[in-house]
């Protein structure tokens, strides 16, 4: 997997997840340090033209600011494993038919700001988690653990069964998101827009919430409606900490 950008390979170094990387001659202080850390990691380091750097990028010049680099994903975790692993109350988000890289780059991003606990999406017609997903995760994708599952549907199911909420987001439902209980093991189930929520999904759910809308638009973009559930949730859960 290739990923560019100073952010996302800066995290995946950390992470130590990069195996080798490639950098323009002309490295300025933050490309300095991303050197210094692979280097230091023993990741292979080659110094390129900038005409390769954006034929490693696909042709993103404006994006790869000097950097591309070759890392390994994340070992393979189940939707067991996220609730097991979660740091208290499990807190995660659902990706109903989300193929879209630069929203699951931004949920990524988003769901690690809120300290949450991970992603379930099916592995069948998801965005590669490299590229530009990793750009716009900002890094994220390096850190936030990614269940993939053949059926979300029954995924859902496997979070019931382990005791955590699942919470669709839906544009026409009545009950407004902030009424419910989010202290609790939650799951945020989000479709792709436009679509929305497919049929079984839905129906799976344990309930199903809408964000209300005070303006002309009344829609939000699935990045944003995730970004502001999780921190709801991250509201709740603050002012019942003890």
């Amino acid at each position: 997997m290739r990923i560019y950008g100073i952010n996302p390979v800066l995290e995946a170094l950390r992470a130590g997840r990069v195996t080798s990387i490639r950098v323009s001659p002309r490295a300025d202080d933050r490309l300095a340090e991303i050197v210094r850390l692979a280097e230091g990691a023993g990741v292979a380091v080659h110094r390129v033209s900038g005409a390769d750097l954006d034929r490693a990028a696909g042709g993103a010049a404006h994006r790869h600011q000097g950097v591309v680099a070759e890392w390994r994903g994340a070992e393979a975790v189940s939707v067991e494993d996220l609730v097991i692993g979660a740091r208290g109350a499990p807190l995660l988000v659902v990706l109903d038919g989300i193929e879209d890289p630069h929203n699951v780059g931004a949920i990524l991003r988003t769901l690690d700001a809120a300290g949450g606990d991970g992603v379930i999406r099916q592995s069948r017609h998801a965005a590669r988690l490299d590229g530009a997903a990793a750009t716009a995760s900002a890094g994220a994708v390096a850190h936030v653990k990614v269940a993939e599952v053949v059926n979300v549907a029954r995924a859902i199911d496997s979070l019931k069964a382990a005791g955590v909420w699942t919470v669709g987001l839906a544009g026409d439902a009545s009950k407004p998101y902030s009424d419910l209980d989010l202290t609790l093991p939650t799951a945020f189930v989000v479709g792709a827009e436009g679509v929305g929520l497919r049929r079984l999904v839905r129906e799976r759910c344990d309930w199903l919430v809408s964000i209300p809308m005070a303006g002309h638009v009344q829609s939000l973009n699935v990045s944003v409606a995730a970004g502001i559930a999780l921190f709801e949730a991250v509201r709740q859960r603050n002012v019942r900490r003890p």
